[in-house]
């Protein structure tokens, strides 16, 4: 019998709690939002920034398949030392989903190893994702686009390395367009970058975003090969005398 996926949604949780309109919209946060909108047979927990340890102790870390993280205004307010932690965890196997202004998250760039930087609008704008590998498994159930009626824009240049696949490209009303579903993989870990979900739009109600954070949670799972072992190394078989 597989075991059920164990999925730690991150969030600031901040903007919930200190303006109205993004209350009106998640007022339970966008971590419970984003919580609901996974399958049924996944196990759930949620971590929040002002929890000790930003509520990602090693503990819960160790029993963490998958770490889905939203973050925006605080991200210089999380330690170093919990980046780090994050960085090996991946490197070693666990499956990370950055949504919308987490590619600005201490996490994200220590990953990238770029600014992560980009042009932004906020002006109620429509967003038009188009699926650019339509056989991703993060794109299954997908149709060619999904459409958000109101988004914050996201435009190129996206200063982040070169995606091992690109599977979404956003366009927008003013003109700009984004690459907004890019694939990674560091060490073992598989990370999916994903654009959509400004906090004052209720876009982590949207069906079709809920099913592609679905589809990437299954994507991302670590698969079950052991860690390699790295550094000095015993030969495998006896190594005979060379003459000189």
């Amino acid at each position: 019998m597989n075991k059920r996926l164990r999925v730690t949604i991150w969030n600031e949780f901040r903007h919930e709690k200190e303006n109205e309109k993004v209350r009106s919209v998640y007022p339970d946060g966008m971590h419970v939002a984003i919580g609901e909108g996974l399958d049924e047979d996944v196990e759930v927990a949620y971590a929040t920034l002002d929890e000790p340890e930003h509520g990602l102790s090693e503990a819960r870390l160790n029993h963490t398949d998958v770490l889905i993280w939203w973050g925006h205004r605080a991200h210089d307010e999380v330690q170093d030392s919990i980046v780090e932690r994050v960085r090996q965890r991946v490197l070693k196997g666990m499956g990370l989903i950055v949504l919308h202004s987490g590619h600005f998250s201490k996490v994200f760039k220590s990953l990238m190893g770029t600014s992560c930087d980009l042009k932004w609008r906020e002006a109620d704008e429509k967003e038009r994702i188009w699926i650019v590998s339509p056989g991703h498994p993060i794109a299954a159930g997908v149709g060619e686009y999904l459409e958000l009626e109101t988004e914050e824009m996201y435009g190129e240049h996206f200063d982040i390395p070169e995606p091992d696949e690109l599977v979404m490209v956003s366009w927008f009303e003013g003109g700009e367009v984004f690459r907004s579903g890019c694939t990674f993989r560091r060490g073992q870990g598989k990370i999916f970058y994903f654009r959509p979900g400004h906090e004052k739009y209720p876009t982590y109600y949207n069906e079709q975003v809920r099913l592609v954070i679905r589809n990437a949670v299954h994507w991302a799972a670590p698969t079950t090969r052991e860690y390699p072992t790295y550094g000095n190394h015993k030969p495998l078989e006896i190594i005979k005398a060379k003459g000189h």
